[in-house]
């Protein structure tokens, strides 16, 4: 017997907001979260653009113990996770008599390991590094950092797949909660914005250069976009099964349905159209719905050539006639690369709420791959009941999500 695998709590720490409240007023008002990083420029980076996330003054919410194994990234999951755990209503004594399990999404720890490097090379003495180094430095720095603030003695697992990351701690955290393994998962993903993290990225010429225009950068589906533009922050989302957040009288944001998934089997870094579809197609089955059942998509369309056209097209063959509405909201926050597939999901829970679709900014002139697709180019008033979340990454893994309103 399969169970119901309900939201239950979330939380974010994004450019466009510190919180829930401030990210619903930026989605709902198209507002973009862009900016330079000088640091970028005099490190030698072809494009300083980047979303600004401003580090978390976490020094009164967590003694210096805890907080000397968190980089960065961690900081940015800690506020998020915070959040969440208060919107679903988990308190301490509850996460201390209950198994609670975690697993987040996180591909880099860059900041952690260039630090060490630089001690080493300049003191040449390893008992220099401090004794949370070696944890800042790890690829699991979130998951297990979590773990040990929060008390959590569930699963607790990392997930590094590239920018869907976030999208398949998700959806593994719903399968582990399906089939009676856990009661309640902390899910979620997190990204770095330090000047170290993207430089290998910046080095594919993978990133806009519309430097005089940071908040018109970043264009989904638009013909004239010229590449993405990297950002992050953190998302937690708790999932539970459905009995479970009956029992403790929890308040139902959503209920997860579907995860679809696939492997390109081609290309490291070029994306595509069969894969694409591979993963929404399995999605759909999952959630037992057909096309025509979602009420909004929340396309992965980071901004780049080849990506958004091989999404668009596969898109096409399974929305167009359907005439669903699509957008991007990537547009406003940049790619948030290891943290978008959770941030997605509650970008699209927020406007599921409050009976809104977000703009795909900055879409003047479709490509022509997405002609065909009803891409919401500014905020609609519009009430859906299902949407579908993709997220796809480096090395062709393909990742997507499908939550609807909850009906007991």
């Amino acid at each position: 017997m399969k169970r119901r695998v309900v939201i239950t709590g979330t939380g974010i720490y994004s450019c466009i907001g510190k919180n829930l409240d401030q990210v619903t007023k930026s989605l709902y008002e198209g507002r973009s979260g862009i900016g330079i990083d000088r640091q970028r420029s005099s490190y030698g980076y072809r494009s300083p653009l980047t979303g600004i996330v401003e580090r978390p003054y976490i020094k009164e919410l967590i003694n210096r113990h805890l907080r000397q194994s968190l980089p960065e990234e961690g900081e940015f999951a800690y506020m998020a996770t915070r959040e969440a755990f208060q919107t679903a209503g988990i308190d301490e004594d509850y996460l201390n008599s209950h198994e609670v399990g975690v697993i987040y999404g996180n591909d880099t720890s860059a900041q952690s390991v260039v630090e060490i490097h630089e001690i080493m090379r300049e003191k040449r003495d390893s008992m220099l590094l401090g004794s949370g180094s070696a944890f800042r430095s790890m690829t699991s720095a979130v998951s297990m950092n979590l773990s040990t603030i929060f008390r959590l003695r569930g699963l607790n697992i990392s997930v590094a797949a590239a920018c869907a990351s976030g999208s398949h701690a998700v959806g593994i955290g719903y399968m582990f909660v399906k089939n009676g393994m856990q009661d309640i998962m902390l899910c979620g993903g997190a990204q770095e914005v330090n000047f170290y993290s993207m430089a290998g990225f910046d080095g594919l010429s993978a990133f806009s250069l519309r430097i005089d225009e940071p908040t018109k950068a970043s264009r989904p589906f638009d013909a004239s976009r010229d590449g993405l533009v990297p950002s992050g922050g953190a998302a937690s989302i708790i999932l539970e099964s459905e009995e479970n957040a009956i029992r403790r009288g929890a308040n139902i944001l959503g209920e997860v349905i579907g995860y679809g998934f696939s492997s390109n089997g081609s290309s490291i870094q070029q994306a595509s159209e069969e894969g694409s579809f591979r993963s929404m197609q399995r999605a759909l089955e999952d959630a037992a719905i057909k096309a025509a059942d979602v009420g909004y998509i929340n396309a992965h369309a980071t901004s780049t050539l080849q990506g958004d056209r091989c999404e668009a097209m596969a898109l096409d063959r399974l929305f167009a006639e359907c005439k669903t509405p699509v957008s991007s909201t990537k547009s406003m926050t940049g790619h948030e690369c290891w943290m978008a597939g959770a941030s997605e999901i509650i970008y699209s829970l927020l406007m599921m709420k409050h009976g809104f679709i977000a703009p795909n900014i900055n879409f003047e002139t479709p490509d022509p791959t997405a002609a065909n697709l009803n891409i919401t180019a500014s905020t609609k008033e519009q009430k859906f009941d299902v949407f579908l979340s993709n997220s796809f990454g480096f090395g062709g893994t393909n990742s997507t999500i499908i939550i609807k309103k909850y009906k007991q």
